[in-house]
């Protein structure tokens, strides 16, 4: 294939910005960097200003690691939530593919990854520490285990539950509707929602 030429160094610059993010070639970076060009510059600045507001000023709530524009996460301070129940998730993406299930009414806990040795993430790599904070200092009635059903998540959801075995708590873990190996972001709403509703009790 041959290498394409670009007419500006400028556009290979934001084509190459572009082509970075998940999911996108160099087509279609390509074409998100032409559409600006054709967009009115207010737009354009619109774009780059909300961008760099987002990196600058989001947050992480202080207790869940949720993302948020204050110290604490609309979920965290709804006072209708179940604050005695605990859904441990990889991302925040996984938090609103089982918000979108709404079969869900507890809080979360966001650890920022999964135990995968092969990409040198260990234990001491995730927020799990907070988490068995979170219980230790009671109030938690159940830890619910959500997880990606795969070689990482199973392995992460073993190192927590041996972290959480000796608490006085129920700590469950997703039914196994979502298939095997695929991640939690990406399950449909309804098989996510039962996989919650379902769930089971964790064992070794």
């Amino acid at each position: 294939m041959n290498e394409v030429k670009y007419p500006s160094e400028l556009l290979e610059n934001l084509v190459n910005e572009f082509h970075r993010l998940p999911g996108v070639g160099r087509k279609t970076a390509l074409r998100y960097a032409l559409h600006l060009l054709k967009e009115d510059e207010a737009d354009a600045m619109n774009l780059g200003n909300s961008i760099l507001r987002f990196r600058a000023e989001v947050s992480k709530c202080r207790v869940c690691n949720n993302i948020c524009d204050n110290d604490l996460c609309e979920i965290c301070i709804n006072t209708k939530r179940n604050h005695r129940l605990i859904c441990v998730v990889e991302s925040v993406a996984d938090v609103m593919a089982v918000e979108n299930t709404a079969q869900f009414n507890g809080v979360y806990h966001v650890l920022g990854g999964v135990i995968s040795p092969m990409n040198g993430i260990g234990p001491a790599d995730l927020d799990i520490p907070a988490l068995v904070q979170r219980v230790a200092e009671g109030g938690i009635d159940e830890v619910i285990l959500a997880l990606s059903p795969d070689m990482e998540g199973d392995t992460t959801c073993l190192y927590i539950y041996k972290k959480l075995a000796d608490y006085n708590i129920e700590i469950s873990t997703i039914a196994r509707g979502v298939a095997v190996g695929n991640s939690l972001e990406y399950a449909d709403e309804i098989t996510l929602g039962r996989s919650i509703v379902n769930r089971i009790k964790y064992s070794l």
